[in-house]
């Protein structure tokens, strides 16, 4: 009896032995560096176990409070378990195999290793970022212009790294609001909301005022912020007070959502607006969508193009707006680049943005010129004349593997090659001929790769002995098609509504003092392009 209860007594000693040294961890040490600087640099990552479950988040991870609608939803990692980390952490695990991922926006390699953790020790790792493009090494630099995190100055170091990591040189921080509040508070705007370091900033502006009827809109680069609840309906009056504060205006999602289409057709005719937020993944069918971007550039209106994540909300994945796990935000999946000449600086990026020498993209890269003018610029010709057309596309055979690159002019592909083995490939292709000009036109490039990846840039616009850059093909049904938006808008006016979020009945008088403002504006386009 007494040899039965020793023979128990050491095989419960040894069974608890056994799982003491299975649940026992031992600490790894990672380093991540960018290859060319051989200095450690900010990455996005994830460790996961065997079974594909996140390991653990190090306590290194920069942690940012952040949610949807200004909830405290997340802290120390993203919506998808990875988390930010400025180049070193360590973490605890238990021995055996472990999957690493790590990444850093558009022009850095993603990565995937396998890493074995020893119980015995040497668990130190590096890993080296692999650049295969540096477009500020050609002019070029990346923004995402809707991203919205509460801010004050303690919290600009932490975000900056966030932006870093996705390796953008700006973001842009939008205070949020709508008819009774605003979200995502920023403490500064202009210069003074600017806080920057080495090659990356990051800017506020606001994404205000907001409304279900009349669209979204954006405003960059302004010196205040603006708010008229009283005239909250009256988009006009805040873009002119945008305006004055040496801000630019625009529409978000690319006026596809909450009847951006009817805001456009006030605003874009009356000339208050000056880019549109051409590419993002909120809208179903994204991320490029260019219905109202083609149809206000047919009839001879400006737009800058920019693009924004809508971080916290927009992913790759079905669940925007739901508590759904596969929730995808992710700062930078889309981005705007503006070229500069010179010093990179907020005063340089805002010029240049101002100026609409701009490209969006969700992978590759885009090089576009004509007669050496760059996107935004406007070409006048005093009669019909050959131009020289020079577009380069850029991408990676593995990660973002060049598929198509177009010429667009007036919404219609004018030239199109894709990958051929030779000299058009996977990495790049180039579209280079000469193109006789008879009348005005605008022309952009856009190009496509891997799946969800694309670029467009903002256009190249000519004239023609004083003319516009108009497509009098499409002129009359789109000017059909504003007036349809504006019928739209008429009857909602005409019927009261007690819903809170539908409040342009209460603000009818200066809606229809707009709307019949516009008609004259539609009727005076039709006067002035009537043919002969």
């Amino acid at each position: 009896m007494n040899l039965l209860k020793i023979v128990l007594v050491l095989l419960c000693f040894t069974f608890s032995f056994h799982c003491l040294c299975q649940n026992s961890t031992s600490s790894i040490k990672v380093t991540v560096t960018d290859q060319n600087t051989r200095k450690p640099t900010p990455v996005r990552a994830k460790i996961t176990d065997s079974d594909g479950y996140v390991a653990g988040i190090p306590k290194e991870a920069i942690s940012i409070m952040y949610g949807r609608d200004d909830k405290a939803e997340r802290y120390g990692f993203q919506p998808d378990s990875t988390y930010y980390i400025d180049g070193h952490f360590n973490l605890d695990l238990r021995p055996g195999k472990y999957k690493i991922t790590l990444s850093k926006g558009f022009e850095y390699l993603d990565q995937a290793h396998t890493i074995e953790v020893k119980e015995s020790g040497g668990n130190t790792f590096s890993f080296e970022m692999k650049r295969w493009v540096k477009m500020s090494d050609l002019g070029w630099y990346s923004a995402d212009d809707h991203i919205h995190i509460r801010r004050s100055p303690r919290e600009n170091p932490l975000i900056l790294k966030w932006v870093e990591a996705e390796g953008l040189n700006v973001g842009v921080l939008l205070q949020m609001g709508d008819f009774w509040t605003t979200y995502f508070s920023q403490y500064a705007f202009g210069e003074d909301g600017t806080y920057g370091e080495n090659e990356s900033l990051l800017s506020t502006g606001q994404e205000d005022p907001r409304t279900h009827q009349v669209g979204h809109t954006i405003a960059l680069v302004a010196d205040d912020f603006v708010r008229q609840q009283k005239d909250y309906y009256e988009y006009d009056k805040i873009f002119d007070r945008v305006h004055e504060l040496n801000g630019i205006t625009g529409y978000a999602h690319q006026g596809m959502s909450f009847n951006g289409s009817r805001g456009m057709t006030l605003d874009v005719l009356s000339g208050k607006v000056d880019f549109l937020e051409l590419l993002q993944f909120c809208v179903n069918g994204g991320p490029l969508l260019t219905q109202n971007y083609y149809h206000f550039l047919d009839l001879g209106y400006k737009l800058t193009a920019t693009a924004g994540s809508d971080f916290p909300w927009c992913g790759l994945g079905p669940s925007f707006g739901t508590n759904d796990p596969s929730w995808n935000a992710r700062i930078g999946n889309v981005r705007f680049y503006t070229w500069i000449d010179g010093k990179f600086e907020y005063a340089s990026w805002k010029k240049n943005l101002k100026e609409g020498h701009t490209f969006v993209s969700s992978g590759p890269m885009l090089v576009f010129s004509i007669d050496d003018h760059l996107p935004g610029d406007e070409i006048k010709l005093s009669a019909p004349k050959k131009v020289s057309i020079k577009a380069k596309a850029l991408g990676n055979k593995d990660q973002i593997p060049l598929s198509k690159l177009e010429i667009i002019a007036h919404g219609k592909v004018l030239k199109e090659i894709t990958p051929n083995g030779d000299v058009q490939s996977l990495e790049n292709m180039e579209l280079n001929f000469d193109l006789e000009v008879e009348k005005g036109t605008w022309i952009a490039a856009r190009c496509y790769a891997g799946p969800n990846q694309v670029a467009h840039t903002t256009p190249i616009y000519i004239t023609v002995n004083n003319g516009g850059f108009h497509n009098p093909e499409t002129f009359e049904d789109y000017l059909s098609l504003n007036e349809k938006y504006l019928d739209e808008l008429e009857a909602e006016l005409e019927q009261p509504n007690d819903r809170v979020d539908m409040g342009a009945w209460w603000y009818r008088n200066p809606l229809q003092k707009r709307i019949a403002e516009t008609r004259k504006i539609i009727e005076t386009l039709r006067e002035k392009r009537r043919p002969d």
